[in-house]
């Protein structure tokens, strides 16, 4: 799951994906704006085939915590 979701961040990041981990600040860190943002939610969503509720999308920082939402909301 988290290289699935490191492949989708470095598209719309345009960094290379060997550049992006866990840690790494979906927003401080890959500079993208709030359109790029959410065209890249988007993608993730699509990607996993669910929907991420806006309150909890708001609050996501890191890849790491995109995997971790990700892993409560995709079925098996």
């Amino acid at each position: 799951m988290l290289e699935r979701v490191i492949r989708i961040i470095a598209e719309y990041a345009d960094v290379p994906a060997e550049e992006i981990n866990e840690n790494t600040d979906i927003r401080a860190d890959l500079g993208l704006n709030s359109l790029e943002l959410v065209n890249m939610a988007v993608a993730i969503e699509d990607e996993f085939e669910t929907e991420i509720p806006d309150r909890e999308a708001l609050g996501l920082e890191t890849v790491g915590d995109i995997v971790a939402v990700l892993q409560r909301y995709v079925t098996a």
